[in-house]
């Protein structure tokens, strides 16, 4: 250890001023107190962004391709989509708004009609299934959501009505009767409240469309991927045809996620801000206080550079302490949060049952990092108050 790091140490350390050891201690508190909130708060941000994003490519293809018309050689296209550069698989669906007849009431949902033998490939919705696999839906089946099983009561095995206007035929042949052969649980309110599966021969029939498809969902090798895709897509089947990623699909939800997130980390930045207010109280007391000190190191030959770095190292060293037991201590409640999810949250608010939370490296370097910068700024003018000190006058009444 070299004598400016000793000597740093011992004014950290030292126990005959106990008023120093006092504004040091709250200096630290503050850093730690900005920094862990800032590890928190991101960290809850990050894990709506990561969660919501799991769940919609989860839940949904990463890729639509639609026509307005309808898409009517939809093997043929499948196929030619399916072996694209970047696609891993691909199935047709159908999409359309039926009501569900429940007594006296009835509802609006989205019927999806899906090819059992490959919506598993596209989708999670296996994943999503308490019991048994979508390969295992019938003609006469129906999946429906927990949160439309729970709302109306309906179990694994009961009889659900659907009525169709689009048929164009008032009375009976409106009415579809299901039995409930599943029920998923994507964790997003929406679809487990208002979207239903079918096979894609029934959704057919009860649409009245033949042997056609509303379009093919495709899943991606990197979802990340999906803009080229889309441009592949294009060029390879002409631009009648709309093709939408999952990006574009939810674009302003992921936007609107990334400015809240940057919001408030600017905004809690402001608290180690006021934090660093402290260090500079601290290094201006602690100047004004070994103004003997100085007088005497300089005295012997030490230059003002090593006066600096003394000061701005004491400086650095109670920001470094309060970084770090701020990191700690926003780290240790984020695994709190994500082993235990004891904070839960409604989902017909949030889209999820639980506060999500994710610690990524890069924001945790970044809060740091932004951390020591404050701190550094805030050692910058009483080290220089401390180095430009001279010796007569710092000895003159001594």
């Amino acid at each position: 250890m070299n004598f400016e790091w000793w000597l740093t140490l011992r004014y950290l350390t030292a126990k005959k001023d106990k008023f120093l050891s006092v504004i040091n201690f709250v200096a630290i508190a503050g850093i730690s107190i900005g920094v862990m909130a800032l590890i928190i708060v991101i960290g809850v941000m990050s894990g709506f962004d990561h969660d919501l994003r799991e769940k919609i490519v989860g839940a949904n293809p990463n890729i639509m391709v639609e026509r307005e018309t309808g898409i009517k050689n939809y093997a043929a296209l499948n196929e030619r989509l399916k072996n694209l550069p970047g696609v891993v698989a691909a199935t047709p669906y159908i999409q359309g708004s039926v009501f569900l007849e429940n007594g006296s009431r009835a509802a609006s949902l989205v019927l999806r009609g899906v090819d059992p033998s490959s919506e598993g490939s596209v989708t999670r919705v296996n994943s999503y299934l308490a019991q048994g696999k979508v390969t295992d839906l019938k003609d006469d089946g129906v999946l429906v959501g927990s949160q439309l099983a729970s709302f109306y009561g309906y179990h694994e095995g009961d009889t659900l009505t659907i009525i169709a206007p689009a048929s164009g035929v008032a009375g009976s042949n409106w009415r579809y009767q299901f039995k409930v052969a599943g029920i998923f649980n994507t964790g997003m309110y929406d679809i487990d409240m208002n979207v239903i599966l079918v096979t894609l021969p029934r959704a057919q029939e009860i649409f009245h469309i033949g042997q056609t498809v509303s379009g093919i969902g495709l899943k991606l090798k990197d979802v990340d991927q999906a803009s080229l895709v889309k441009k592949e897509i294009y060029d390879q089947i002409g631009f009648s045809y709309l093709v939408s990623t999952w990006m574009e699909r939810s674009g302003n939800f992921f936007a609107a996620l990334a400015l809240e997130k940057f919001a408030m980390f600017v905004i809690l930045t402001l608290i180690v801000l006021v934090a660093s207010f402290n260090i500079i109280s601290t290094m201006i007391v602690t100047v004004t206080s070994k103004v003997k000190d100085i007088g005497i190191l300089k005295s012997i030959g030490a230059s003002r550079s090593c006066i600096h770095r003394i000061f701005t190292w004491q400086g650095l060293a109670v920001g470094a302490m309060g970084t770090f037991w701020g990191f700690v201590g926003g780290v240790s409640v984020i695994v709190l949060l994500k082993k235990y999810q004891f904070i839960k949250l409604p989902q017909d608010v949030y889209y999820i049952d639980h506060l999500p939370v994710v610690i990524q490296a890069s924001d945790v370097g970044l809060i740091v990092g932004a951390a020591m910068l404050i701190t550094y700024a805030a050692t910058v003018y009483p080290a220089l108050k401390a180095a430009n000190l001279e010796p007569v006058e710092a000895l003159r009444y001594e």
